[in-house]
């Protein structure tokens, strides 16, 4: 029986892709759902230093529901930095205008306010249809991992020629 403790390096991380459909379900649900997967908290491996989670692909973000009267009452406020410079906007106007940044906005918020919150907010990617051209990356997926297969299938195909 060992006694040492397992620590994860930056170089033996395995990453996927996840696809994760909005359309009907409630904002915060997703949102923590997202924020877990970005996080790295859903792999036993999980190191709480290391930006080590996986990549996420939401679709269907014009499709997200808010429950009770948040519909109505829900206000994304932003400020341009010179007095009186506050503007409000309301959930509806959001969703007209850009529904993915709602999505952002929840998710941001369940993230770290700091420099590794900012690199896993990279690692989302928000559609407001059912499209997206991340079919390539989702097959692939990235790691030690990923390479290893890639390489099998590579040597498989040099034999086979």
């Amino acid at each position: 029986m060992t006694t040492k403790t397992f620590r994860l390096s930056g170089n033996s991380m395995d990453r996927k892709w996840h696809v994760i459909d909005a359309a009907g379900r409630p904002l915060g649900r997703i949102a923590s759902e997202v924020a877990q997967v970005l996080l790295g908290k859903h792999k036993p491996t999980y190191e709480p230093h290391l930006a080590m989670g996986d990549y996420v692909v939401i679709i269907n973000a014009s499709k997200v529901e808010l429950t009770g009267e948040k519909t109505r009452q829900k206000v994304y406020y932003r400020h341009s930095g010179y007095p009186g410079g506050l503007k409000e906007r309301s959930y509806i106007e959001q969703m007209d205008r850009d529904a993915g940044r709602v999505l952002e906005k929840a998710v941001k918020g369940m993230l770290p306010h700091n420099v590794r919150g900012r690199e896993l907010f990279r690692h989302m990617k928000v559609y407001a249809g059912a499209e997206h051209p991340h079919e390539a990356q989702l097959r692939a997926g990235t790691g030690d991992r990923a390479r290893k297969t890639a390489a099998k299938a590579a040597a498989q195909n040099d034999v086979g020629e």
